[in-house]
This record gives structure tokens, sequence and C-alpha cells, in this order.
């Protein structure tokens, strides 16, 4: 197939799954324990619409079902569709990177760390809001990036960072920011459902001051990625191949782990940890479009936010009225999947 004909079919599947996640944010909208109906779900949004709403009359549809849309339904929607945007873009540039399909946005702690800090807000009754995020947000936004400080740091020899030794530290940060949590459950009985709660992530909290906080870290990061994605087609063949080529290896992993920490942090101080997402959906779309980031970051993308908004949904829907925690929903998925995952690369090495 010529580069032509290859463009123009990335291009139109590319449009298909944007249409795929609109219906699929359409639908949660739709979906939960309070019935409204499909016309007054979109009266309600299209009188939302700047420049539509004088047009649309959303006159005998109940103030609260208004409320329920726009401020609970809307905004969670929207910030399970930035948060899987996120993750999943995250994971497709560190199983890149690292040259590892293992590879996630909790491998280097980071998940842990915001954990910790929201841990440790909910221990000490913080009530504070800053920029209109709570003070567990923003203790796990600071204890994730924290953590990733120690890790570089801890990996770092000179001015070069080791992949190996990055990977370690992180996983033994990680172990340890999880026995700090335990540990501070244990003393606080009391605040241990909701420190659980927020640890297997969950959007109950949506809002949206913490859409238009998540969206600056989302729209700078992920252009950045993109931009790096050629540059990190060649340093996944080889770190001498690459510097062969002119390009600054050392100056990119540090730019690109500095783009994915801050993702991160963003995307679970504002969800809580939710794992899983950046391992599959990246390799479900590696093994469909192939390795090029140029197509697979734009296809993780959209698949990391069309399925962490069909998580979520399925979060609210199961059991109503009690909410499992999305990260039970992604690990119910996920878990299988690296368990065959595993299975297949013991297979490839005997």
């Amino acid at each position: 197939m010529s580069s032509g004909i290859k463009g123009k079919v990335t291009g139109l599947m590319i449009v298909v799954f944007i249409i795929v996640l609109i219906l699929t944010a359409a639908a949660s909208l739709f979906l939960g324990t309070a019935n409204i109906g499909y016309v007054d779900v979109f009266r309600i949004l299209l009188h939302h619409i700047p420049g539509l709403g004088g047009h649309i009359s959303i006159d005998g549809i109940p103030e609260s079902a208004v409320t329920i849309i726009m401020k609970l339904r809307l905004t969670r929607v929207i910030l399970a569709l930035l948060v899987g945007a996120g993750l999943s873009a995250v994971g497709s540039t560190m199983q890149c990177l690292f040259r590892n399909p293992m590879a996630e946005p909790g491998l280097l702690g980071i998940s842990s760390g915001a954990g910790l800090g929201a841990t440790i807000a909910i221990f000490l009754g913080l009530n504070a809001t800053v920029f209109g995020m709570g003070a567990t947000a923003v203790c796990a936004f600071f204890g994730a990036i924290l953590t990733i400080l120690i890790v570089y740091n801890i990996s770092r020899t000179g001015t070069k960072i080791s992949p190996t030794v990055l990977i370690l530290a992180g996983t033994a940060i990680s172990f340890m920011n999880s026995a700090i949590i335990q540990l501070l459950m244990i003393f606080r009985r009391d605040r241990m459902d909701y420190i659980m709660l927020w640890t297997m992530g969950s959007f109950t909290t949506s809002g949206w001051n913490k859409i238009l906080i998540l969206i600056p870290f989302l729209a700078a990061g992920l252009t950045i990625l993109l931009l790096y994605a050629r540059q990190l087609n060649v340093i996944s063949t080889g770190e001498e191949t690459a510097q062969s080529l002119g390009i600054e290896v050392e100056k990119a992993k540090k730019v690109l782990l500095a783009v994915c920490s801050l993702i991160t942090a963003a995307c679970v101080s504002t969800s809580g940890i939710i794992g899983f997402v950046g391992l599959i959906i990246p390799h479900v779309f590696r093994l469909l479009v192939g390795p090029d980031q140029r197509v697979l970051l734009p296809y993780s993308i959209l698949g990391g936010a069309t399925f962490l908004v069909i998580c979520d949904t399925l979060a609210r829907v199961i059991a109503p009225p009690t909410e499992i925690p999305v990260g039970a929903i992604t690990a119910v998925f996920g878990s299988p999947f690296f368990i065959a995952l595993l299975i297949r690369s013991r297979r490839s090495v005997m």
C-alpha cells in the first residue's frame, strides 16, 4: 500500500474512532439511576451551547434533571475522557521509550506517590482548596511530582539516565509508598473507606474546576509527545542508532519523562489511581496499527478516552445505587490481558 493511500486510510480510521468516542460519551449521558429522556438530554446540552441557548428551550424539564446532566454526568464523561486519553498516551510513550510492552504510567511510582499524597491529606483531614482543587487532589499532585524527582535522582548517573535503574527505583519507591498508605489506613480506620475509594480511582468528585485545571496539562503534554513521536521511533530502535542520526537521546528522554510525569500526576490527582489503561490500550493498538508513534499515539489517545468512558459508565450502572470504583472495572478488563501478555512473552523466549 502506497504512503498516500495508507495516510488516507489512517485519517479515515481516526475519524471513525472520533465518531465512536462521541457516541460512547453520548450513551454515557443517557445512562444512570435518574431516568432522563434522550430528547431532554439533547435539549439540555444544546441549551448550554453558546449561541444556541436562546433558541433551545428547556421549559418543562425539572431543574434537578438539568443539574444531573450538566454538573454530574457531563463533567464525569469529560473528565473520564481526558484522564483516559492522558494515561493511554503516557503508556504508549513509555512502552516505546523503555522498549517494554509492560510499561505503563504507574511504572515509575508516580501513581503510588499521588496515592500517598492524597492519603496524607485525608489522614490529616485537610479541607483547604487551591485554585478550586481540594487539598486531597493538590497533595496527590505534589506527591506524584516528589516521587518522580526521587526516582529520577536515584537513577541518574551524571547527565545520563539508566532505564533499568529508573524502573527498579520506581518499583521500589512504589512498594514503599504503598506500605506507608497501608500504615496510615490502619491509624485512621474512620477514613479507610475514603482512602480505599481514592486509591482505586473514581470520578464521583468530578467538576468543571478539575476539568479546567487538567486541560492545560493535557493540551501541552500531548502536543509535546506528538512532536517527539518521530524521535521516539528512532530511539526505540536503539540509543546508539538514534545518536548516529543526530538525535540528542538524553535530552529527549528527560523531556519525555518530565512530560509523562506531569500528565500522569495531573490525571491521578483528579481521578485517583486507575490502573491498566496505559498498559492495555497502547498495546492493543500497537497490534492493530503497528509501532509507529506518529500513528499509534493518536489511536491510543482516542482508544484510552473511549475505554475509560465505558468503564466509568459501567461503574455507575452495574449495581445502582452503589457505585463501583472505576479502577476495579479497568482491572477486570486489564488483568486477564496482562496475564495473556505475560504468557505470550514467556512463549516468545522459549
